[in-house]
């Protein structure tokens, strides 16, 4: 993989919907996965051996306008979440400035850990609202997607999910690769 940190941030401005607000949403199983309530690390982690993160870049830059509109400064944390080897989710977290100085800590210290074990263990944070998309990706993310072999043509499906603490939110967008669709679809994984 010929991924390096000189290429972050690799997220798109994605449009995002309700569910309810799309005519169509794929079909069973994949949209079980875009509509899971539950950690999509766990869910991930049943479906392997060996799970991973690999962690694309963070910094502190500025959102894209329909991530955070009334935020310049933002916390940003792209990674790839890894099954066997093989990278199924690129997830971009955004954490506003003055989230990130109420629980820099908990951010700046996770490394490969996992987001979700974070979000879902430590009772400090309360899952909101799912978000879906569907997009083809373009430009960076598309050389990422490229540079992993995996195919660039066809439509992505993804998640944006909000989380709260005190009153602040953050956020975090999954895309599910191409490979992690086709095994969901191919395999029928709930």
């Amino acid at each position: 993989m010929s991924v390096t940190r000189l290429s972050f941030p690799y997220g798109e401005s994605i449009q995002w919907y309700s569910p309810d607000q799309i005519p169509q949403l794929p079909t069973s199983p994949i949209k079980d996965w875009l509509l899971a309530s539950g950690s999509l690390t766990q869910k991930l982690k049943s479906h392997c051996s060996q799970f991973e993160v690999k962690v694309l870049g963070e910094d502190i830059l500025n959102p894209f306008d329909s991530e955070l509109p009334n935020q310049s400064q933002v916390w940003i944390r792209e990674v790839l979440l890894c099954l066997d080897g093989v990278p199924w989710v690129f997830a971009r977290t955004i954490v506003p400035s003055t989230m990130l100085a109420i629980v820099e800590s908990n951010f700046l210290a996770l490394g490969t850990r996992p987001l979700g074990e974070l979000l879902f263990t430590t009772g400090e944070f309360t899952p909101g609202k799912i978000e879906i998309g569907e997009f083809t990706p373009c430009t960076s993310l598309a050389a990422l997607i490229s540079s992993l072999n995996q195919p660039t043509e066809q439509a992505l499906w993804g998640r944006r999910r909000y989380f709260s603490h005190q009153e602040q939110q953050l956020i975090v967008s999954e895309i599910f690769l191409p490979t992690a669709q086709q095994q969901i679809e191919s395999k029928n994984l709930i």
